[in-house]
């Protein structure tokens, strides 16, 4: 990687450590999504240092949905499409309203708490599979279609490879953080459903948030 990358990287750990600092004394809702823009500015802001393939096409000029403008970002909005419905079955699993959130504010049909878990499971799951996917090159600019309106989706062709991969990763295992077990990474949202469920019904003092390492 250049020295540019290397030294935007670290900035962005640097910038992302103090925030994190920061969410320790924050004393409201409010500023605690103060914090969480600040924290995804600072994280897409050196995303496209991560994309290593070379190929102008997946440059990655920011975050933006609805719709997409680049390649990279419909993929990511793709594959957030499908952890938001994971989470959403897993929190209604375990008899949780989705739409009932607690750090992204209840709007209608805005699945709010299913946002909310989300957070903890976009990079481990849809940002690493994303990179993964363009670095080595299984998609190429060609498995995407640019909208006269500048939207960008990805082809019916693609989208059936990028499912497959989707379900590939989902088998991965890891140590569960806090139950110490090992789980494959697709059953990780329903652990975490359950643990806020027990945590809302007092069997858990507090919920312990899934931190990847």
């Amino acid at each position: 990687m250049p020295a540019a990358g290397r030294e935007a990287l670290e900035a962005a750990e640097r910038r992302l450590t103090d925030v994190a600092r920061r969410t320790l004394g924050a004393p409201g809702v409010e500023l605690l999504r103060g914090l969480e823009g600040e924290a995804a500015q600072a994280y897409f802001g050196c995303f496209n240092h991560l994309l290593r393939s070379g190929d102008p096409a997946f440059v990655f000029g920011g975050r933006s949905r609805r719709p997409p403008l680049d390649r990279v970002n419909a993929l990511l909005s793709f594959f957030y499409a499908l952890l938001g419905h994971d989470c959403r079955s897993a929190l209604e699993a375990h008899g949780l309203d989705p739409q009932v959130g607690f750090l992204h504010a209840d709007r209608p049909g805005r699945a709010s708490l299913a946002l909310d878990l989300m957070e903890e499971l976009r990079s481990v799951l849809a940002d690493r599979l994303a990179l993964s996917l363009i670095n080595r090159r299984q998609l190429a600019p060609g498995d995407f279609i640019v909208e006269d309106a500048g939207g960008v989706r990805l082809t019916d062709a693609a989208r059936k490879q990028v499912l497959v991969a989707w379900q590939e990763r989902k088998r991965d295992e890891l140590t569960h953080p806090f139950l110490g077990e090992t789980m494959p990474l697709g059953l990780v949202a329903h652990a975490q459903a359950q643990l806020l469920a027990r945590h809302l019904r007092g069997d858990l003092d507090g919920y312990p948030g899934f931190v990847w390492k």
